[in-house]
Formats: C-alpha cells, structure tokens, sequence
C-alpha cells in the first residue's frame, strides 16, 4: 500500500465530504450552514491542492483544475460570507444572502464529485505491476 496515495485520497474525500455537509441544507436558511464548516471546506481544498501539484500526468493535471475550482469558490463563498457578516451590518445572514454563499460551494462541490470520480476511476484502471 502507497501511503502517499491513502494520505492524498484522503483529503481528496474529505474536502468533498465537508464541503457536502456544508452545502446541505435548505440554501437560504443560515441555521443549517455553519460557518466552521465552510472554513473547514476551505482548509482542507487548499491542502488538498497543494498536494496535486507534481503530478506530471494527464489526469493529474484535471485534478489539479477541479481542486483549483473548488479552492476558488470556497475562498470566494468563505469571502462572501465574511463581508455580509461583519461589514455590512453585523445582523444574521439574510436568506439571499446565504443563498450566495450556499450557491457557491455547490459549484466547488461539482468539482470536487468530479475529482473523487477521477480518483476513482484512476484507482479502478491502476495495474499491478
């Protein structure tokens, strides 16, 4: 067993799983989405982007440019979420505005369905040598 494989897949699951359970929930009710949920989301998509880099081969380079997508709006969706809560009046998230912030990790969670599938479909095609 490659333990730098079990280590990258890994995080390759776990940030689809917390982004997962962040984006689940009614989109514009801000109860149901947590906060250290998200910041969880966006800490691991960037540790798990940081470990797809090196890979020289055709799917890791598709890796590499889900986990960039996912990266980019959770950053974003965290982003947004910070600038409604403390910049533009303190009050709870308003439902349009959590609709944002929702709707945007939904889009990171595309991309990271798309890279546990390549995972996936890498792990199922690898040949033993």
């Amino acid at each position: 067993m490659n333990f730098e494989k079990v280590v990258f897949g890994f995080f390759v699951v776990l940030a689809a799983t917390l982004n997962f359970g962040f984006f689940l929930g009614p989109i514009d009710n801000p109860s149901v989405h947590n906060a250290g949920e998200l910041f969880a989301a966006v800490v691991v998509n960037l540790i798990a982007l940081v470990m797809k880099f090196g890979d020289r081969t055709q799917i890791g380079a598709v890796h590499l440019a889900t986990s960039l997508v996912a990266s980019l709006q959770l950053v974003a969706a965290a982003g947004l979420w910070s600038y409604y809560n403390h910049l533009v009046d303190g009050a709870p998230l308003s439902p349009e505005q959590i609709s944002s912030v929702v709707s945007l990790s939904g889009g990171a969670l595309l991309a990271n369905i798309i890279s546990v599938t390549l995972l996936v479909v890498e792990t199922v095609s690898f040949r033993r040598q």
